[in-house]
């Protein structure tokens, strides 16, 4: 089963990735100054994360697909990775569908 693993920066902030039954990234999160904030953040993707009208399919300056989930309020809680075609992309999109719901956290702030 996939998880958000919670980290902590050199610099302090918090951010958080999703990771996929097979360990692989499929979403981070921006950098947060309080580790509250990166913990609200992985509740807004789970709350988030089933409805298809939260992703924005983008095309990054180097022609790669990539996708951001954003909050009710049309902010980005998270970006993907740049994936080698369209296909790839629409793939991770239905990863986080499928994983973010009910992934646990594995928090390594303090490791």
């Amino acid at each position: 089963m996939g998880s958000f693993q919670l980290s902590k920066a050199k610099d302090g902030q918090f951010y958080f990735r999703l990771k996929a039954d097979n360990g692989e990234t499929i979403l981070s999160s921006e950098m947060y100054k309080a580790q509250t904030s990166a913990l609200n953040g992985i509740e807004s993707v789970k709350k988030n994360a089933g409805n298809t009208e939260r992703y924005e399919k983008k095309t990054s300056t180097k022609n790669q697909p990539f996708f951001v989930l954003k909050a009710g309020n049309h902010e980005v809680i998270g970006t993907s990775e740049m994936y080698a075609s369209e296909s790839a992309r629409d793939n991770g999109i239905a990863s986080v569908m499928r994983t973010a719901p009910g992934a646990g956290t594995d928090d390594r702030t303090n490791a």
